[in-house]
């Protein structure tokens, strides 16, 4: 059994680096086409990523998943082809005109298509796969079986992908029009606002003046807001159906969420092809990993049937937060015993912190020294991105992440 491809979110090139680094097999960036406006690199970052990544024998996709409008064709070839130049392994479409253009000007570039796409049944794959993609990125509204049964019905190489960590769309594959309505900001541009995860109030015509508050059960008003997908613990599920990579969602997310929840997958997928014993013995332990990032409650979402009431979360729009990302490892230095770290929020001598390790086990340890770069002694570091040594208890390596729990 060839074993499943992790692939991570890499919002910025710190990110991308991280996800390196903790155990991503490949990365997905953005960049002028892709659907998060707040995640795109410079071609120059870009460019400095893929280089890091096939440096350490990984790939890197770039999303062109746009829905695109006749402006955004005019400067499309010259960037198809600087991608091409700079050594992209795949372009994520899910626009058949972007697509056309790729596949016309970059006959030798994979394309994978984008989860945007929509492809819940094996024609559609059939289909996709006919006109020369090699990848499909399945809709997040498919079962396994469902997923199987398209596995077995695309004969001829096709790959086919899925997510199994993070944020959930409540529109069929993100088709939504609702940021769109009322905020003017496009989600299918890129610009989603989340009017989802607010809190809503009924109005009756004649009484303007008096909002009702929207209730579920007497749980609340967030009747649009789903719970986030993890699938951990369901490895050789996600294997038996047929997929060759799963991915990892959060192109927004901090570098503490990147590595931590690469590291957990990494792991699992590693255990699961090593030694099914020891996944199934440590399957509560990469789950409680995963509870330590900004997570809202979890679900499998669609795996194992069509999702009852209880894939909402009524009560709040909030995530929950059980630490803070509190620093990054810049270098350490083994005769001294002190770590060079970037301070990402406050901590304290006195302070009980984790280090979360690209390599090794994680470990805990009382924050007992820390100086600035003149030398000198301080308590704190309150500072953003202040860069300081911190005595360490085990040795670190850069990129290792320091969090604090709440």
């Amino acid at each position: 059994m060839k074993k499943l491809e992790l692939l991570a979110p890499a919002g910025d090139l710190e990110k991308l680096i991280v996800a390196i680094t903790f155990g991503a097999d490949a990365v997905y960036m953005g960049g002028g086409l892709g659907l998060r406006s707040r995640a795109q690199m410079s071609l120059d970052d870009m460019a400095e990523g893929i280089r890091f990544a096939h440096m350490h024998g990984r790939r890197a996709y770039v999303c062109a998943n746009v829905f695109a409008h006749n402006a955004d064709f005019v400067e499309m070839a010259e960037y198809f082809h600087t991608l091409e130049k700079i050594g992209t392994d795949a372009l994520i479409i899910s626009d058949p005109g972007v697509f056309a253009v790729a596949r016309d000007l970059l006959p030798q570039m994979e394309i994978h298509i984008s989860t945007q796409a929509n492809i819940t049944n094996y024609k559609s794959a059939q289909f996709w796969h006919n006109l020369g993609a090699s990848r499909l990125i399945l809709a997040r509204e498919l079962s396994l079986q469902e997923i199987r049964e398209i596995y077995d019905n695309t004969p001829g190489g096709a790959k086919l992908e899925a997510f199994a960590h993070g944020a959930m769309c409540i529109s069929y594959s993100g088709r939504c029009l609702l940021s769109n309505y009322l905020t003017d900001r496009d989600g299918n541009k890129g610009e989603c606002a989340h009017p989802c995860r607010w809190n809503y109030h009924l109005l009756e015509e004649t009484r303007p003046n008096e909002p009702m508050e929207i209730q579920q059960d007497e749980r609340g008003s967030y009747i649009l807001n789903s719970r986030d997908l993890c699938m951990v613990g369901h490895i050789p599920e996600m294997a038996a159906a047929g997929l060759a990579a799963i991915k990892i969602e959060g192109r927004m997310k901090t570098p503490y969420y990147v590595g931590a929840v690469t590291k957990a997958y990494r792991q699992a997928i590693d255990d699961f092809y090593e030694n099914i014993d020891t996944y199934n013995a440590n399957r509560q332990a990469y789950f409680e990993e995963l509870t330590k990032v900004s997570h809202r409650h979890y679900t499998t979402g669609f795996y194992f049937g069509k999702p009852n009431a209880d894939a909402q979360v009524y009560e709040s729009s909030s995530y929950i937060r059980k630490y803070d990302f509190v620093g990054i490892v810049q270098e350490y230095d083994e005769i001294s015993g002190l770590a060079v770290v970037e301070q990402r929020n406050k901590f304290s001598v006195g302070d009980e912190v984790d280090f979360v390790t690209a390599a090794g086990d994680n470990f805990s340890q009382q924050i007992c020294e820390i100086y600035n770069l003149e030398g000198e002694a301080v308590s704190a570091a309150p500072h953003a991105q202040e860069v300081l040594r911190v005595r360490v208890s085990r040795p670190v390596a850069k990129f290792d992440i320091m969090r604090k729990k709440r």
